[in-house]
């Protein structure tokens, strides 16, 4: 089944994909915001996203979706997906090539099958549970025996200023304790640049599960761990993604971080 469900999520992430690339010379004209005024959505996240509901609906009708632009569908089969139908959406907006694609299927409350596809690299990245990770193809898998002062790290910012103001001021905190940060502006491309070792961690506050679902067994299947606040599983307060000694490490440095900073951590709402 899990095979069945991946093989439906590769066809519906590169359509979607090759719709999102036609698309965008009109989509930027149709920008709007939601969360805030710096969050921007397009045509083409709902026409993205619409496409992926309805390839779902139609193998598989009694499947529930949860999608970033409002797909809420209930169902009876015991399995769900969760659907951002453009991670990155301000790249997308400014021409900035780094976006995707992300589609995850949940069977009784586990994540068994994750694709995260870049149209404009066609890098597909593929999990399914207990089968590995890849990318196009080719088995991937996370840094290990990497120390936090050696750790290439990814993060993201929330779309709030109040938000922004407590990612900057743990930031300060963590920075002297690494080797670099980097802020590629997809939570889904962050986590599979860990999965493959481009990054040895990643870290965000505020993420949503459809935000990181298919990243996250991504991560996992490449030999990783992804993490939550004080090692509970990864939530809206909080995804740490690394190997797991590091993973470990950095959110012990992340909690030390944001009580320095005397924020406490961040919660996302929106």
């Amino acid at each position: 089944m899990n095979d069945e469900l991946l093989e439906l999520a590769v066809g519906l992430a590169r359509t979607a994909g090759a719709a999102t690339v036609a698309m965008r010379p009109d989509a930027i004209g149709t920008t709007t915001t939601k969360s805030s005024d710096t969050d921007p959505v397009t045509e083409a996240d709902r026409h993205a996203e619409q496409m992926i509901t309805e390839g779902i609906l139609g193998v598989r009708p009694d499947d529930a979706i949860v999608g970033e632009e409002g797909a809420g569908i209930d169902g009876t089969s015991g399995v769900s997906w969760y659907v951002d139908p453009i991670d990155g959406t301000a790249n997308y907006v400014y021409g900035i090539p780094i976006y995707a694609v992300s589609i995850a299927a949940e069977v009784d409350g586990s994540i068994v099958a994750g694709v995260v596809y870049n149209p404009e690299s066609d890098e597909l990245f593929t999990a399914a549970k207990d089968q590995g990770a890849y990318r196009n193809g080719t088995a991937i898998s996370v840094t290990t025996d990497i120390a936090l002062n050696r750790a290439l790290v990814g993060t993201g910012f929330g779309y709030k200023p109040e938000d922004r103001a407590i990612d900057g001021a743990v930031i300060a905190h963590l920075l002297p304790q690494i080797r670099d940060l980097r802020r590629l502006g997809s939570a889904a491309l962050d986590l599979c640049a860990v999965a493959m070792g481009r990054f040895d961690a990643y870290f965000e506050t505020g993420l949503h599960v459809w935000d990181y679902a298919a990243g996250w067994l991504i991560v996992e299947e490449a030999g990783g761990r992804c993490l939550g606040r004080d090692g509970a599983e990864p939530s809206l307060q909080m995804m740490i993604a690394a190997h797991s000694p590091l993973a470990k490490d950095l959110g012990d440095a992340l909690k030390l971080a944001q009580e320095t900073a005397s924020v406490g951590g961040r919660v996302g709402t929106d």
